[in-house]
Formats: structure tokens, sequence, C-alpha cells
């Protein structure tokens, strides 16, 4: 069968840092790279125009909600995913681990997949290895994740030393599973123990994935933790493939992980905030609902070339913001997506330019400035 081969060419390194691009559905995705999170076939509040005209090429959409809502095979009859939804570029599904993960007790985990209950209905479900390609097949997206089990931390040791095993096999079992030329990338796992990440990430590589994930972080252990693991990770997944830490967006966070060498992030955390009145800036974040901003007449951010910046003031934010208008998530959350691609542009820039660390230290001096 002819095997969809991504194509990541390294243009530049910095230490760990790397600079490279891949294509993608006709788009050439040049990394380090942030994937908005379109949960439901949406990047909430922002239309697929204002994506593109941001700068987006890859989106990440969620398989176990579209595959409950509307249903894949929906979907699939409609054309796959980007005719669904009218985007012409890339696309990356996860696999549903997570979400099985994150609901907790109505799950139950075996060598055969993840048997759990619908949050919509409470109906009985089950998610293998072969559906999950399957679901993410029917969807059509450019990138497929294999299921995995997502683990909490802290967790017992043995528990997860048997866990990374079977998510191992159900990685091959994926592998084997794809009937199509979508890529496919494996994911490491093992919780906050070094030497089950390591024995993890032997196992996947013997399989050869398009592409290779770190999963089971940010998912509420201490920073140090996911620092420690991403840098002692990273370095050792396969030059030629691109490297994506799964669910971390925080700025900080990405800009130590593009230093350990991590080329792929994707977060609900710019659209989530921007809901909440939450706004990013290089100054450092802010909170629009503050009183302070009731008549300050200046934008988000001086520096900053967005529309919204251009075009608002925080004294107007903070009015739709407290006014509960629907326009407050669209122009907060056109911002913060704005921010999260400069950033990481200007990430990409500092590694050709061979000063990545001095642009970390800057970034990281300004970040925790003033501003609150």
């Amino acid at each position: 069968m002819n095997r969809s081969k991504l194509q990541f060419k390294l243009e530049a390194r910095d230490g760990n840092a790397r600079a490279g691009f891949f294509h993608l559905h006709g788009q050439k995705i040049e990394t380090p790279i942030f994937m908005p999170v379109g949960t439901n076939a949406t990047v909430k509040a922002i239309t697929v125009d204002e994506l593109k005209t941001i700068g987006y090429r890859l989106i990440l959409g969620n398989t176990y909600h579209l595959h409950l809502r509307p249903g894949d095979e929906i979907i699939q009859r409609l054309g796959g995913l980007h005719d669904f939804m009218n985007w012409n570029r890339g696309v990356l599904t996860d696999s549903g681990g997570f979400q099985v993960f994150s609901l907790g007790k109505l799950n139950k985990i075996t060598e055969e997949g993840a048997f759990f209950q619908s949050h919509l209905d409470g109906s009985k479900k089950v998610l293998t290895p072969e559906s999950a390609i399957a679901i993410q097949e029917n969807l059509g997206s450019d990138i497929m994740m294999v299921l995995d089990e997502c683990l909490p931390i802290p967790i017992d040791k043995r528990a997860a030393a048997e866990s990374i095993k079977r998510t191992g096999r159900w990685a091959v079992r994926s592998f084997n599973a794809r009937t199509t030329k979508n890529n496919l990338f494996g994911i490491v796992q093992g919780a906050n123990f070094d030497d089950l990440r390591k024995e993890s990430a032997q196992m996947l590589m013997e399989t050869d994935f398009d592409g290779f994930a770190i999963g089971g972080l940010s998912v509420g252990e201490e920073k140090e933790i996911m620092n420690r693991i991403v840098s002692m990770i990273a370095p050792d997944l396969p030059e030629t493939k691109p490297r994506y830490l799964m669910g971390v967006g925080d700025p900080v966070d990405m800009i130590n992980s593009i230093e350990s060498g991590i080329d792929m992030f994707d977060c609900v955390l710019p659209t989530r905030n921007a809901r909440n009145g939450g706004l990013f800036t290089f100054k450092g974040p802010m909170s629009i609902k503050q009183a302070r901003y009731k008549e300050d007449g200046l934008p988000i951010d001086e520096d900053c070339g967005c529309d919204v910046c251009r075009n608002y003031s925080r004294a107007y934010l903070r009015h739709l913001y407290k006014s509960d208008e629907i326009l407050s998530s669209r122009l907060n959350s056109y911002h913060n997506l704005w921010f999260f691609k400069q950033l990481l542009e200007k990430a990409r820039e500092a590694i050709f330019a061979g000063t990545f660390k001095e642009f970390k230290r800057q970034f990281l001096s300004d970040y925790f400035g003033s501003q609150g």
C-alpha cells in the first residue's frame, strides 16, 4: 500500500531549537507552529477567512466530539472535514484518547480499547485503535493520531509501566489499521517517569510513523515536570520527523519547549481565555474585565498590528465583555490568535538568526514586566 510520507525539511538549528517545514494539503507548513483548536469543526468565535487572514495553515479537529456529533460518517458523506467546514488548508485530528481520559469515572480501559459513556446522552461507546483510525479517515484529516492512554500525574509506576506497553501495542494496531494515505503520528506516554518516557519513545520509534508526539503533559502537573520530560525526550525523537507537544499552549511553555526541540503545539488557551476576558501581549497577559480599563482609550497592545488593536480601545473591549456581547469573544479571540502566530514566527526568525537564547531572555523579561 502507498503510505504517505511527510517530508519534513530541517532548515535551521540553534542548540536544540529547530526551524523547518513540511507540505500538507497544498500548504507549506513552517515550524515551529501553533495549531488553533477547532474541537467541533470550528475554532470558537472565528471564521475560516479570519484564520487565513491571521496566517494559519494547520488547525486541529477533535475525533471524539465529531464522532459523537454530527457523526464522522455524515462528515464523510459531505466531503470530509475540509469541505464540511470550508477549510482548504491542513487539518490534524487527535485520536480521542485525551477526551476519554478526561471522562474519568465514565471510562474503562482494556486491551481492546476504551469503553466510555457519551457526555451527550450517556450512551455506551467504545474506541479501539482500529475504530479511532477509521473515524479519522472518515473525517479526512491530513494528520491522524494513534489511540493512546493518557495517564494522570501522579500515578502508580507499575500501572504506568503497564499502560505504556498497551499504548505501544495500540500504536502498532493503529498503524496497521490505516487504509488511506493520511499521515499518522505516534504518541509518547509515561506520566512523570523518565525511564518510562524513554521506553515509550523507543517502542514507538520501532514503527515508521510520519511524526512523533509527546502526550500526557499539561494535565495539571508542575511546570518543572513538563520541562524536564520535554527537554529529555524531544532530542531523542527522530531528527527527520516533526515533534509535536500535545495540548500545550502557554506562551512560556511553548518557548521553553521550542528550546528543547519541539516543532508543533496545540491548545484551547488563546480562544478559551479570550472568552473569559483574558488577552495575551508581549508585555504580558492582561484581563480586560478589570476596572482600570473602563476609560482606557489605548489598544490592547500599541505594538500589535492586528485588526483589533488597530481599531478598538481597551475601554470598548471591556464594555463588550461586561455587556456579554458576542463580539467580545470574537475580537478577543482574533487578537489572541494573532499574538500566538506572531510569537512563533518571532521564535522561528530567532532560530534562523542564531539568537534564540537572547530572544527567549528578552521575551520572558518583557512578558513578566509591568502589565497585569
